[in-house]
This record gives structure tokens, sequence and C-alpha cells, in this order.
């Protein structure tokens, strides 16, 4: 019901300034959420055990469409099977100056510039107590304040505040819209800010009898050394997985070419074959069993089963919402389920990095 009706809405929301239609979607869904009953059943065929979940399918809503975890409830009721919220920092911040966010039609993609704008560390947390025991996976994406004396710190901060209720973490140090955000991707940095968010990680565990997962966002404008790098100290400090990945600042093949000018993050179709490429390498690095999210330009289920046949673990989308619509969860789940019949699987791990040498043989472009 929720679908159908974020369906209808759609083609009065493209007709708004995205950002606008962006506040308006999460007011709708604010209300929505106020009377949900129950979640969809997905087939069995598509459920993840990962870490001490069960996920009831692998789709995921990507950190920046609920930014201040006001409506994870409502994408759950939606179909998806888990959810993502922030980046969170610990300050609140109003982010870039607007205009901020851009509709690329011709390409079906999305510029972004938003620059971690949220309500901060408190206002999240005050949401997340009021759906205790509602289960659900909800993670939260963490980031550092623009004008932070010590970023680390941020992330460190972080986890110590939300590790009772997050189901995992997202250390985002790929976003491109704060300047310096993507240095923490170097081999010293990044081993620096991992030794910490590690240490607090096992902290909170001693504390809470539980470990909470911690994963790193990356970038997909990254060369091989670089990818070697990061997924060295990432499996060196004991992270528990990676998501592959963030927006990317190439506007290679772009058929909006006044938009293609904005500054910002893109994502949509068009990041799709370079974020693909960076996953199944990455897959190659980390072995088969380590935990991998594909995001990046999933807008179908042809391309939902290609992030799994390249090597993900679960997926996640986003931009492709603003023109395919919230019935593209379902879409895509149905195409799943019609792969894993035509394969003979029964589960996902049937068709799983079954094309990983065929993505991981092409170039990474700059």
């Amino acid at each position: 019901m929720i679908g159908s009706f974020s369906d209808l809405a759609r083609p009065l929301l493209l007709t708004m300034d995205p950002e606008k239609a962006h506040g308006l979607a999460i007011k709708g869904l604010k209300v929505m959420q106020a009377t949900i009953a129950c979640r969809p059943t997905d087939d069995r065929r598509l459920a993840v055990d990962l870490f001490d979940w069960s996920v009831p399918n692998p789709v995921g809503i990507a950190a920046g469409f609920d930014k201040n975890a006001e409506v994870p409830d409502a994408l759950l009721a939606l179909g998806f099977g888990f959810a993502e919220a922030g980046t969170v920092t610990p300050r609140p911040q109003a982010g870039n100056p607007q205009p901020r966010l851009f509709r690329l039609e011709k390409d079906r993609a999305v510029i972004n510039r938003m620059g971690f704008n949220n309500d901060g560390h408190a206002a999240a947390l005050a949401r997340l107590e009021k759906r205790r025991g509602r289960g659900g996976v909800v993670g939260i994406n963490i980031g550092a304040n623009k004008d932070a004396d010590d970023r680390v710190a941020d992330y460190v901060t972080g986890i110590q505040r939300f590790a009772h209720l997050a189901s995992y973490f997202t250390v985002n140090i790929s976003s491109p819209n704060t300047p310096g955000l993507r240095d923490l991707q170097g081999r010293i940095a990044l081993d620096n800010l991992l030794a910490r968010v590690a240490e607090v990680r096992d902290e909170k565990k001693e504390e809470l009898g539980r470990s909470v997962p911690i994963l790193v966002k990356i970038a997909p404008d990254i060369d091989e050394v670089g990818l070697d790098d990061v997924t060295e100290v990432v499996l060196a400090r004991g992270m528990d997985g990676l998501i592959v990945s963030n927006t990317t600042l190439d506007r290679h093949g772009l058929k909006d070419v006044k938009k293609a000018e904005e500054q910002g993050g893109l994502s949509g179709p068009p990041v799709f074959e370079k974020s693909t490429i960076a996953l199944a390498k990455t897959r190659q690095r980390v072995g088969n069993d380590f935990p991998i999210i594909g995001a990046g330009g999933i807008s179908s289920p042809e391309t939902a089963v290609e992030k799994i046949r390249a090597g993900a673990t679960l997926i996640q989308l986003y931009s492709s919402l603003v023109f395919e619509g919230m019935g593209l969860v379902n879409r895509i789940k149905d195409g799943l389920v019609a792969e894993l019949e035509q394969a003979g699987a029964d589960s996902l791990d049937g068709i799983r990095s079954t094309k990983v040498n065929e993505w991981a043989a092409k170039p990474l472009k700059h």
C-alpha cells in the first residue's frame, strides 16, 4: 500500500525541487509509519544470515535517504530487507549551500553535494530509542563534522553513542562533499582510524555482551594500489565488512552535459559499471566469505542480479528510487527469485560471485 502511494506520488515529486521533494517524501513516510502493523513476507530463498542478523531479503536502502533516522520502520515495511540511517555527525550541521541536489533526467542519475546535513547524534539517538524492540536490521552510517578538530574522534563518538541501538555501523570515509574526507582512505590515515574504531568496538562488546559489526564504505574512484591499501588495512584491523561503493566524481559519458558541470557525487546508472568493477576487484582481494554490500547504480532486477554475481553479499540502492519509485524494491525481489529459479538455486549463494572474475578483468577507470 505504501509503495503504491509512493509510485502514484512520484510524477508530482519529479516536478518539484529535488530537496523539497525528498523532504515531502520523508514527511509522508512518517505519517504512514504510525499506521504500520506488519512487514511483508519474502520468499525464503532471498533470506541472508549474516553476523547475528536474519535479513529477509538482500535489498537495503542506502544511507542518505533517511539521514536523521526518521523512517526506518516505514522503509522496512516497504519491503527493504534492511535500512541504513545517516550519515549522522556528532553535532548538527546545515551542510553545503543550496541548491545541492540535482536530477539528471536524461541519465536517470543524481548529483549531490549535500555535505552531511543532519540533525546530529542527539536527535537521531532519541528517535532510535523510541523504536527499540521493533526489530529489523537498522544500521547507522557515521561521519565527521566538517569543522571537527579530530575527525577520527567523531567516528569513535558515533560508535560509543549508538552501539546499544545499531544493528551495524558504516564508517563513511568516501563522501566527496566534505573537504579532505576521502584522504582517510589512504593507508596510514585509514590504519589510524580503524585502529581507534576497532578499539571502541571491542570496549562496547565487553559492555553490551555483543559485538556490533563495523563496515567501511569506500569510493569507486580508486586505483588498484589504493584498493590494495584499503582492503589490507580493513582486514588487518578486523573490520567486519565493506560497502562498495559511494558516489563518483567521474562525469564520463553523461548525456545531461549542463547539469554534469555541477560539483558533487554522481549516483545512479552511470556509476553502475565503475562500482561493480570495484566490487569484483574487492571480492578477489578479501576472499569469498568476507561481507560486502554492493551499491552504486542498481536500477533494475537485472542490475541487482549482476551485483550479486559480481560478489555482493547484500545490495543497497537509493538514487534509482527517484526515477523508478518504491515499487522497484518488489520488482528487484521478484527478479531475484526468477533468477534463482532459472539457476535451480535454493538461495542467493547459488548465484553469488559467479561473475567475479569477469567483472574484475575490467580496468578501474578514472
